[in-house]
C-alpha cells in the first residue's frame, strides 16, 4: 500500500467518522421534532415489528383511522415502502437494547449515512478523481440538511443508500447491481431518475445484455411489491398529489421554493451556489455529474408537489449535490482559494442557521400526555389522540387508535376507541367531548377521558 494510498483512506476514514459523530446531535429527541409526524409512521411499523413480531409483507402502524388512505383500517395496515429498515431498526433494537428504540433508529439511520458516504466517495473517485470523491464524501456528511436527515427515523436515506451502491456497481456486475438498486426502488420508485446518470451505459449496444439483466433485477421486485400492497387499498396512502396535485410545477412559486428557498438556501446556504454552478459552467463539465443534476431535476418536476411541500424529498438530491459541490470547488480552488474558502463557510453558517430549528420539540405536551396515556390505560386500548392529523402524539401514547376525529365520535367508539386525549383543550371537540364523556386526567396542558363512561347519554 503506498502513501497516497493510505493518507487517502485515512483522510476519508476521519470524514465517516466525523459525520457519525456529528450525526449525534441530540439523538435522544423524542419523535416530536421536524417531520414528526413521517418519523412517527415509520417508527410504529419498527414498534410493531417488535411487538408482534417481523412480517415484512404485512407492515403495519398505529394509526387505524382513515385519514391517509380515505379507508378505514382498522388492522393498521401501513403499504408503503418494503419494510426493509424497519425490519434492520426492530432486529437493532432487539439484539442490542439498552437504548430506546427511537434511539436506534437515528443511529441506523447515522450508519446508513456513513456508508452512503462511502459510497458517494466510490462514485467520485470512479467518475471523477480521488478528491472529487473525498471532497463529495466530506459535503454529504457535513451539509447542516444532510445532518439532520441522515440521522431521521426514515426509509429515505437507506434508499439513497442502496442506489448509489447500485449505480457503484452497475459498469461491474449488473445483476449484483439490479439486485441492490432494487432494495431502493422497493424504498421509493423515485430512485428511478438516479439511472438518468448513466443513460450514456444504457444505450450503448454493447452493454444490451447487461442493461437487461440490471432492468429485470432491478424493476421486477418492485413490480411484486406494488402488485402484492394493491390487495390492500385501506393501508396505501393518498399518493396521486405527490406530483402536481395543486398544479404548482413550473410555477413561480415552484421555482421559488424549489432553487430559491431550499436548493439555495436551506442546503446550499445562498453562498454554496458558486462552487456548485462552478461546476456546470466550467470549461471540461463532467458528464457523469452533469447527468447525475439532470436526474434530480427531473425528479422535483415530475414529483412536483411532494418537492415544493415536503423538503425532506430533497434526501434524494444530496448525493448529487454533494458532488457538484465537491467537483466546482476543487475548479474554483486553482482560481480563487479565499472565494471558495468564504463562499463554503459562509454556505454551513446560514444553512445552520435554517437547519438549527429542525431539531427543536416544541410541543413537549404530546410526549407527557402520551406517557400518561400509556401508564393509566390498558395496553390493548384504542386511544383518540387528536393532533392536527400528526401520528407523533398518537405514536406517543404507544396505543393504535386515531390521529383525528375522522367521523362523529358515536362512529368512532363503535370503531372500538377507548379514550380520548388531547394537548389542545380549548379546541371545539375537547370542549364538546369533556362535557359528554368522564375525566379522568386533567392538567394544564393535556386531559384524557374515557369513552365509555358517559356524562350525557344519547
Amino acid at each position: 500500500m503506498n502513501n497516497k494510498f493510505k493518507l487517502e483512506y485515512i483522510l476519508l476514514s476521519l470524514v465517516l467518522i466525523g459525520g457519525f459523530l456529528a450525526r449525534l446531535y441530540k439523538v435522544q429527541n423524542p419523535v416530536a421534532d421536524w417531520h414528526s409526524w413521517r418519523q412517527a409512521d415509520t417508527a410504529s411499523v419498527s414498534k410493531t415489528f417488535v411487538q408482534r413480531g417481523i412480517n415484512l409483507l404485512y407492515p403495519r402502524y398505529h394509526d387505524i383511522s382513515s385519514i391517509q388512505t380515505g379507508i378505514f383500517n382498522p388492522e393498521g395496515f401501513r403499504m408503503v415502502e418494503f419494510p426493509v429498515y424497519n425490519a434492520i431498526h426492530a432486529i437493532a433494537f432487539e439484539t442490542f437494547g439498552k437504548f430506546s428504540l427511537e434511539v436506534w433508529g437515528r443511529l441506523l439511520t447515522a450508519v446508513i449515512s456513513v456508508f452512503t458516504a462511502f459510497f458517494i466517495f466510490l462514485l467520485g473517485r470512479k467518475y471523477a478523481n480521488t478528491l472529487v470523491g473525498l471532497l463529495a464524501s466530506f459535503f454529504y456528511l457535513f451539509l447542516p440538511f444532510s445532518i439532520y436527515f441522515g440521522r431521521v427515523i426514515l426509509p429515505d436515506p437507506l434508499g439513497v443508500l442502496f442506489a448509489v451502491a447500485g449505480l457503484y456497481f452497475l459498469e461491474i456486475n449488473s445483476f449484483a447491481s439490479g439486485l441492490i438498486f432494487s432494495l431502493a426502488l422497493l424504498q421509493k420508485p423515485y430512485f428511478a431518475f438516479y439511472l438518468i446518470a448513466f443513460a450514456p451505459f444504457f444505450f450503448e449496444r454493447k452493454n444490451l445484455k447487461k442493461v437487461i439483466t440490471f432492468t429485470l433485477t432491478a424493476f421486477i421486485p418492485l413490480m411484486a411489491w406494488r402488485f402484492w400492497i394493491s390487495k390492500f387499498p385501506e393501508g396505501i396512502p393518498f399518493w396521486e398529489w405527490a406530483f402536481n396535485g395543486d398544479r404548482i410545477r413550473f410555477h413561480l412559486a415552484f421555482w421559488r421554493w424549489i432553487f430559491g428557498e431550499r436548493l439555495g438556501v436551506l442546503i446550499l446556504g445562498g453562498w454554496g451556489l458558486i462552487p456548485f454552478a462552478a461546476s456546470l459552467v466550467k470549461k471540461n463539465v463532467n458528464k457523469f455529474i452533469l447527468w447525475f443534476l439532470v436526474g434530480c431535476l427531473a425528479y422535483v418536476s415530475v414529483v412536483a408537489s411532494a418537492n415544493v411541500r415536503h423538503d425532506y424529498y430533497q434526501i434524494l438530491i444530496i448525493p448529487a449535490v454533494s458532488l457538484a459541490l465537491a467537483d466546482g470547488s476543487l475548479w474554483l480552488w486553482k482560481r480563487s482559494k479565499v472565494l471558495v474558502l468564504f463562499s463554503v463557510f459562509v454556505m454551513f453558517l446560514v444553512s445552520w442557521d435554517r437547519v438549527k430549528p429542525f431539531y427543536q420539540v416544541n410541543h413537549y405536551e404530546i410526549i407527557e400526555a402520551g406517557q400518561e396515556v400509556d401508564r393509566i390505560t390498558p395496553k390493548d386500548a384504542l386511544v383518540v389522540a387528536p393532533y392536527n392529523g400528526d401520528t407523533a402524539f398518537l405514536y406517543a401514547t404507544n396505543r393504535w387508535g386515531w390521529p383525528a376525529v375522522d367521523n362523529s365520535i358515536d362512529n368512532i367508539i363503535e370503531r372500538g376507541a377507548d379514550y380520548y386525549v388531547s394537548v389542545d383543550q380549548s379546541s371545539p371537540d375537547s370542549l364538546l367531548f369533556s362535557k359528554m364523556f368522564a375525566t379522568i386526567k386533567k392538567t394544564d396542558r393535556y386531559i384524557i377521558l374515557d369513552l365509555h363512561k358517559r356524562l350525557i347519554q344519547k
